[in-house]
This record gives C-alpha cells, sequence and structure tokens, in this order.
C-alpha cells in the first residue's frame, strides 16, 4: 500500500467516502496472552498515534466480553473500551467498532448484543450455534471498515491460547484467519512469566494460526530493558519472531478500564493528585459481584483530594465520606449478596445517620422499595432497601439513549442503559432530562439515577463534591475548578500514542499493516492427540 495515498490532513480525516468492497486496506489485529494484558490500550495508542499522523483509521473488536459499555449516537451498545478507541480515532462510538458484545449477568450465561441490541440470552454451551451467523455479521463489517478508512487497528479477546474456545472464536485467530489479518501479541511483564506466555501462546496454535503471529509487544516494562534483551533474542531464535517493543509502565494510565481485573476489591482507583486544601474526601464504591459500567467512579477519582476505593465489607463503609452503589448486570442477585454481606444494614445506617450515598442505575434501583423483575432474573418481586421512595418493574426492552439536562440549573450529560423502568416515585427528581420529564431521586442525603457518566459533567461533579464535604464536615476540602474528565481521557491517549512512538518498531508494524504477515513464518512443533 502506497502510504502517500493513504495520508490524509488531520482535519479532513472525518470526510465521507463511499465504501468500495473490492478494495482491501491495511488492517492488523492486537491479541493477548491474557486478559488484560494491553490489548485495549496498545490499540488505542496505535490509533491516536495513526491519527497524528494524518491517515484516517478505525478500531474493531469483532467480539467483546464485558458490562463495561457505552451507548452510541445511534442507540446501541459497544464495550467502553472501543468507545475510547473510537475517540483516540477522533470518531463517534458506534456498532461497526464491537458487532458482538457478551454482558455477562452469571458465570454460565450472557446476554447477547448483536449490532448494538440485544437478541436473548446464551448460555456458553450453546454458543456454538450461533456461530455461523455472527461470524458472518464480523466479516461483514470489518470489510466495510476496511473499504471506509485507510487502517483498521483490531483488537482480540481474552487470549488466543484459549484452544478450547477456537471452534467459536470470532475475534482472535478466527477473525485473522477469516480477514487474512497479521498478529501481534502483547503480554504483561508485570504478572512474570511473560516469555514463557509469548512463546506458549504461539506454540499452542494450529499451524495456519502460527503463520500469521508476525511479532510480540512487551508491556507494562520496569527497569533496564537492557536485562530483558537476552530473552527477546533467545525468544526470537526459538520462534522465529521479532518483539516489535517494549512498553515502559506508566502510572498515568487508568481511566477507561474495561477489564474487571481493574476493579478489585480495596484497591484505589486511579492515581488522585494533592488536595487543594488540608482535607480529603473518601469514597466507597461498592464492588459488587456483577457490576457494570464500573468506570462510573472514575470521574471521581480525577480530583485531586479524592480517595476512591473498591469495598467488599461493611467496615469499609464507616471512613467514607461518599458511597457509590453503582450499576449492575445482575440487580435482584447483587441486591441478595449486599444483604448476605451486610453492606445493606450498614447502607441503612449511614442513611439514617444523614450519610451521603449515591446509587446508580442497578444501584439507584436497589435502593428502591420494590424491584419486579420478570425478565433478568425471572424472580418476581422483591423488596428493595428502602431508602428511595421508589418502585420499579424490569421490560424486556432495553433502554438505550445517550441523554442531557439539567441539574441543579447545571448542564449535565450521560447514557442510559437498563430494563428497570420507574413506575412510582414519591421523591423529588436529581434531575431533568432536555426534554423537561424528571430522572433520579432524592432522598435527604440519599440520591440516586439511571444516568451513567453522569459524574463526567463538571460542573454538576464539583457541586455533588462539594455537597458531600458539606454533610460531612470536611470544611479544609476545596473542589477544583479547572478537571475537565474530557480533557483527562484526551491527555491520557495522548500519553499512551507517545509510549507507542518511543516504543515500539513502527516501520516494521506498519510494513504489517500494509503488507500482512511476512511469508514462510516457522511453524513450531506441537504434541497433538
Amino acid at each position: 500500500m502506497d502510504r502517500s495515498v493513504r495520508a490524509h490532513p488531520r482535519g479532513d480525516r472525518d470526510e465521507c467516502r463511499d465504501p468500495d468492497p473490492a478494495v482491501t486496506r491495511g488492517a492488523l489485529l492486537v491479541a493477548g496472552t491474557t486478559s488484560d494484558a494491553g490489548k485495549s490500550v496498545l490499540v488505542a495508542g496505535l490509533c491516536r498515534l495513526l491519527v497524528r499522523r494524518g491517515i484516517r483509521v478505525a478500531p474493531f473488536k469483532a467480539q467483546n466480553m464485558s458490562n463495561n459499555s457505552v451507548v452510541t449516537l445511534d442507540g446501541g451498545e459497544i464495550g467502553r473500551a472501543q468507545a475510547l478507541q473510537a475517540a483516540a480515532c477522533g470518531l463517534e462510538p458506534s456498532v461497526r467498532f464491537n458487532p458482538i458484545l457478551l454482558k455477562p449477568g452469571s458465570d454460565r450465561s450472557s446476554q447477547l448484543m448483536v449490532r448494538g441490541k440485544a437478541t436473548g440470552v446464551v448460555r456458553a454451551g450453546d454458543y456454538i450455534r450461533h456461530r455461523d451467523e455472527l461470524r458472518e455479521i464480523v466479516a461483514a463489517e470489518l470489510a466495510s471498515l476496511r473499504a471506509e478508512y485507510d487502517v483498521v487497528i483490531c483488537e482480540g479477546a481474552g487470549s488466543p491460547a484459549e484452544i478450547n474456545l477456537r471452534a467459536t472464536d470470532l475475534a482472535n485467530m478466527g477473525l485473522a484467519r477469516t480477514a487474512d489479518l497479521p498478529v501481534i501479541v502483547v503480554g504483561d511483564i508485570d504478572r512474570g512469566g511473560v516469555l514463557a506466555h509469548l512463546f506458549g501462546t504461539l506454540a499452542v496454535l494450529e499451524p495456519e494460526d502460527q503463520a500469521l503471529i508476525a511479532g510480540f509487544v512487551i508491556n507494562k516494562f520496569r527497569g533496564d530493558v537492557g536485562l530483558l534483551s537476552p530473552g527477546l533474542v533467545q525468544l526470537q531464535e526459538l520462534t522465529g519472531r521479532p518483539t516489535l517493543g517494549v512498553i515502559p509502565f506508566a502510572e498515568g494510565l487508568w481511566i477507561d478500564a474495561e477489564d474487571s481485573l481493574g476493579t478489585v476489591a480495596d484497591a484505589p482507583v486511579g492515581r488522585p493528585g494533592p488536595a487543594l486544601g488540608s482535607e480529603w474526601l473518601s469514597v466507597a464504591a461498592i464492588r459488587l459481584p456483577r457490576v457494570s459500567n464500573a468506570t462510573d467512579v472514575e470521574a471521581l477519582a480525577c480530583e485531586p483530594g479524592v480517595s476512591v476505593r473498591w469495598v467488599t465489607e461493611p467496615s469499609r463503609l464507616a471512613g467514607a465520606d461518599l458511597v457509590v452503589v453503582p450499576g449492575s448486570k445482575a440487580t435482584v442477585s447483587d441486591l441478595e449478596w449486599l444483604r448476605r454481606s451486610g453492606i445493606a444494614d450498614a447502607l441503612e445506617r449511614r442513611a439514617a445517620a444523614c450519610g451521603a450515598i449515591l446509587g446508580i442505575c442497578g444501584g439507584y434501583q436497589m435502593l428502591g422499595r420494590t424491584i419486579v423483575d420478570d425478565v433478568e432474573s425471572g424472580g418476581g418481586e422483591v423488596a428493595g432497601l428502602g431508602l428511595l421512595d421508589l418502585d420499579i418493574e424490569f421490560a424486556p426492552d432495553k433502554i438505550l439513549r445517550q441523554v442531557n439536562g439539567t441539574a441543579a440549573g447545571l448542564p449535565v450529560h450521560g447514557y442510559e442503559i437498563h430494563h428497570g423502568r420507574v413506575v412510582r416515585t414519591g421523591d423529588p427528581a436529581l434531575l431533568d432530562t432536555a426534554d423537561g420529564s424528571p430522572e433520579g431521586s432524592v432522598r435527604g442525603s440519599v440520591t440516586g439515577t439511571h444516568w451513567h457518566g453522569l459524574l463526567e459533567s463538571d460542573g454538576y461533579r464539583r457541586a455533588l463534591l462539594a455537597d458531600v464535604a458539606q454533610q460531612s464536615g470536611r470544611t479544609g476540602f476545596l473542589v477544583s475548578q479547572e478537571v475537565s474528565v474530557a480533557a483527562v481521557r484526551d491527555e491520557q491517549l495522548e500519553l499512551l500514542a507517545d509510549l507507542v512512538e518511543q516504543n515500539l518498531d513502527l516501520d516494521q508494524v506498519m510494513a504489517l499493516i500494509d503488507n500482512g504477515a511476512p511469508q514462510g513464518l516457522a511453524t513450531l512443533r506441537t504434541i497433538r492427540a
């Protein structure tokens, strides 16, 4: 491919171009040795770097499994990582970038989203029945993107080494084989054993899959890369494939973490800056078993002097200035867990003592009086915590929409992803939507809303933190008037692009994008029954 033909001035990258199915443009698949190895951030960094160079690029993840999602402009639902990657490309989120999304509701079943819309619930054992239909959808979406954009950077799912799932694989080597994509495999050295992970990932694959693995990338490296170099030389001797880059660990990267591994109990969220005043605010976010859109609380962690932690037991609520009950993909089940864990009792005591509580989506529903759910759990009517005067009923159709409005005279925005509807409320509304209808609830120190992303509204977030500080008597806490969550996100994308530019062999990567995997790559001997 002639890169001079592909390159466009940065300001022209959103021009429309009629797709030509006969034209196949450059593409690359980034796979990983494990979940959370660094696939999402490497794709985002590559996308932003290519945009910097005037190349029109789009992200693509054929199939994702995550309860962290966003709503597209056309009312579809995609994984949050693909929304971040779209932002890296200067594009609005689109269902084209993530046509298949699985949202786990239990250990054995997931809601299946196809092109952004829920089509039913599938169990792990019967997913193979959907394989052919979904494969056609994935292939068509990728072909369309490749015809329209100069480059498509694809992200794998989990690991291609999950050979027990190879028959239903749509996102790793199944996609690479279908679309003849060159593949680079990224491994997280922070976990240890990364050279074995990289070698083993290649070794267990079928020879036809191995032929598309063109190189490796090591992520989160700390220390002297010279100490690692002999291992990289041996890895190339063993596999015939180069290591295309060693990406250093960067503490500043944390926002929009999609994987559930990012929501570890008692772990801090983000890297908050020093307090502007003499006191900090403490936020306890309840780590529900089926937490969804956990990234809602990251906006709070962007604020200087605000410490946010995930918690799973009641004692952790005692010293918090604000407790957040986040969204859930299994509202009734997670409500039962709140009761079993003792956190429900701690929330009731907190409300009685006028401690601040914020419920978001499923968390909001749990704070009400009753939940009627014949859709998600099939549990019928169950009692909520009763901290809000609110009744919820689940409907088969999921509400998916971006929303705008005002709260306390301040502009707010967000998005909704839920089956539950408010059928009765006796509390004042938290905000007014753009069409004038009320949304959310306020009852003393307890508030709730169905809106995800509300805390990214900078003015509203500042007002909330000021109220929490006043309720808690934190007179020494000062709210920043400068933090912009959108700016923080963009700064992290720029940091990712810098890391890729400085630590990846871009000539080799661009050669793969332009020309595909080299011919004649060595096939490792494997032991097969």
